[in-house]
């Protein structure tokens, strides 16, 4: 299936009330294609056939009880037969708009919030800047190269380009990192999990990883099978509770996934791609939250919150920022991404983000929430990187390698490697 054509889906009843802002905001987030117009032509159409559909079956019912436990006449069997030919009529009627209108309504991204800055990457707006700005730093692949911690010549010959091993003092320190930062949410109230590794294409889909194009594409297929690597464990998590309602006495849900991440990162050339950075196959810990509407909001700044508290307590320098909507994926109305200060290349380059994807995904994997008062209405989802790992290590040694040859351990990890300062 392919994420191209479905995504996860907006209210239609949003869409019919709304639809200018529908438009608008999908072009600010930069889907071109999206025609709400001729969407809205096709759900004329589609609810009139439907309406004629239901009063035909309600007449063949109505005919089917009065024939019930009597011989039909003449009249009656014609009757039948009209309305049989009708019904089928009807039905291959309303296939066929529903051919053009589910590719349309499925193709339309989430709408931003109004404090979503409007433009591409370059338009985020910084938000909070903590540290300082060192620089001087020796390149992390040079670095773990000499050391012997990782090795792409082999990773290549296992796998192809992108694929790596860690290895020795690199590796621990990567198991490290992830003890520590596990315990971390663990005690913020989050439940760890570890998830299925593959998702169906409900699931895929319904998560919402849709490029703009179809070459674009940045997850792995099984060939003749309903599966897909997954690219995070958001997507494993989101489908956790699909077609489930939850009581609101138990909202919010807190989950950390732990899993490997696995992407073509199609569409990347030219962004920072060097070494560890931007791999193939990595290790993350996400945090997932399901909530009630009106909480989603505080929710998403409280992870937020929950990563940069984290990513204090190690040392690194850091700024927050206000992702621009052209640079938003379909699912999130929002995204906060930390970006560490790398000395090496002297500028910030992306470390954890975090979205509110409101009810975007839960609305096309039905979950739902039952108010106190017995409404039933769809719940929020929201995700937020605690770690990822491999470009954390880039962020490691960059910011803890010495002029010596050495790396110090920082303090909050020492526990986690048998009390050692230094590598």
């Amino acid at each position: 299936m392919s994420y191209a054509i479905l995504v996860a889906m907006l209210d239609i009843q949003f869409i019919r009330d709304k639809p200018e802002l529908v438009q608008r905001k999908s072009e600010e987030k930069g889907y071109k294609n999206v025609r709400v117009a001729e969407l809205l032509e096709l759900d004329t159409e589609r609810r009139s056939k439907l309406t004629q559909l239901e009063e035909l079956r309600a007449r063949r019912n109505t005919l089917t009880a009065e024939m019930k436990g009597r011989k039909p006449g003449e009249e009656q069997l014609a009757a039948g037969r009209q309305l049989k030919e009708e019904i089928a009529a009807r039905e291959t009627e309303l296939k066929t708009i529903e051919e053009k209108f589910q590719p349309l309504i499925m193709g339309i991204p989430n709408t931003t919030f109004d404090d979503v800055p409007v433009g591409g990457e370059e338009d985020s707006v910084e938000v909070k800047v903590v540290g300082g700005k060192p620089t001087g730093a020796k390149d992390h692949l040079d670095f773990m190269t000499v050391r012997g911690w990782v090795d792409f010549d082999r990773g290549a010959k296992v796998a192809g380009a992108k694929f790596y091993f860690l290895k020795g003092d690199l590796a621990l320190l990567e198991n490290a990192l992830t003890q520590y930062a596990l315990d971390f949410v663990t005690k913020k109230g989050f439940t760890y999990m570890t998830v299925p590794h593959m998702v169906n294409s409900r699931v895929a889909t319904g998560t919402g990883f849709a490029p703009r194009t179809s070459d674009q594409s940045d997850e792995y297929y099984l060939e003749g099978e309903d599966l897909s690597l997954i690219a995070t464990a958001e997507m494993s998590l989101t489908g956790y509770h699909a077609d489930e309602i939850l009581d609101e006495a138990d909202l919010p849900l807190l989950y950390a996934g732990l899993s490997p991440c696995y992407r073509k990162e199609a569409g990347t050339y030219g962004k920072h791609t060097r070494g560890l950075f931007r791999v193939h196959q990595f290790n993350k810990l996400e945090m997932y939250v399901f909530t009630l509407p009106e909480q989603s909001a505080e929710m998403h700044e409280r992870i937020l919150a929950i990563e940069e508290e984290l990513w204090q307590s190690i040392g690194i320098p850091y700024h927050v920022i206000n992702i621009a909507s052209g640079d938003l994926g379909a699912p999130a109305a929002k995204k906060y991404d930390i970006e560490y200060w790398s000395p090496v290349d002297e500028k910030y380059r992306e470390l954890t983000s975090c979205s509110n994807c409101t009810d975007f995904q839960a609305r096309n994997l039905n979950i739902r929430v039952r108010r106190k008062d017995g409404r039933v209405e769809t719940v929020h989802t929201l995700n937020g990187t605690a770690v990822s790992l491999a470009r954390s290590l880039v962020v490691l040694v960059e910011n803890f390698q010495n002029e010596d040859g050495t790396f110090t351990v920082p303090a909050v990890l020492r526990p986690y490697m048998g009390g050692r300062e230094t590598l």
